[in-house]
């Protein structure tokens, strides 16, 4: 299941979407996108990260997080970018608490910033989205952060020489849901971060291509909303990957992430920096 959300304006229309949940912040695919749970609040900690709004015919649809990585280049999970003419329009809110934000979600409003472009990487598909799940947004104005503030990418193969272990950390960022289960949902649009650990690497589930986190009430994780945030090594700016997928419809037990140190992701990022 992807971690992209729906727009609570649109739940109504649910129905209409594939594997779209009836909560404000569903997704639409097999695979669901991700929210911090079990997390903390990340105030001006990670001011590179962003709330992202996917437009379809002209309105509000979806909802994910991103990264700026250069003051008009926003980092994100392909399924946000989505193939060439799924959305109609996207734009970040460049701010910790969105929810009390009344121009929400749409243009306009002091804190956002409308995107020029958007891409997806090109072998990427909705339907095996969590293969290729990155991408890019430019954005028509900048976002001035000092320079160890912008995230930055891996290395090649940087990650292969991580090992499982709840001493391999990771900090998750992003505005996505904080508590989902058959009876509740905490929704808050407000960027938090949680601090899970490598469950698998270079195997079976995840091919060379992925990555699972850990998602419990210990470490904290990522759910629906959490698309494409950043997850960043320890404590660094170095993105490693993007929150891409869940593994349940309550956003427990596993994450997976999508990996930025491989070479054609590298090259496909690379080529916006230019």
């Amino acid at each position: 299941m992807n971690a992209r959300l729906v727009i609570p304006v649109l739940a109504a229309a649910c129905v209409s979407l594939l594997g779209c949940d009836r909560v404000p912040t569903a997704d639409r695919n097999p695979g669901r996108p991700s929210f911090i749970t079990n997390g903390t609040l990340d105030g001006d900690a990670h001011p590179a990260v962003v709330l992202i709004i996917m437009d379809i015919a002209g309105k509000p649809a979806f909802r994910c997080s991103g990264t700026v990585i250069a003051p008009k280049v926003v980092l994100t999970a392909g399924h946000c970018a989505g193939q060439p003419g799924e959305f109609s329009g996207l734009r970040i809110f460049n701010e910790a608490d969105v929810q009390h934000d009344p121009t929400y979600p749409n243009p306009g409003g002091p804190n956002t910033i409308e995107a020029t472009e958007w891409h997806s990487h090109p072998a990427f598909t909705e339907a095996l989205f969590f293969l290729h799940d990155v991408g890019v947004v430019l954005l028509s104005k900048a976002v001035n952060l000092s320079a160890g503030q912008y995230g930055q990418l891996p290395t090649q193969d940087q990650l292969d020489a991580l090992k499982p272990s709840s001493h391999t950390t990771f900090t998750a960022v992003g505005y996505g849901l904080q508590l989902i289960n058959p009876v509740h949902i905490e929704a808050l649009r407000i960027r938090m971060f949680a601090e899970p650990h490598l469950i698998q690497i270079n195997g079976a589930t995840v091919g060379d291509f992925s990555m699972l986190l850990s998602n419990n009430a210990s470490t904290g994780g990522t759910c629906f909303g959490d698309s494409g945030g950043p997850n960043y090594l320890g404590t660094s700016n170095v993105i490693a990957a993007v929150t891409s997928f869940g593994r349940n419809g309550n956003c427990a037990g596993t994450g997976g992430v999508f990996r930025l140190d491989r070479k054609n992701v590298l090259d496909f990022v690379g080529q916006f920096l230019k």
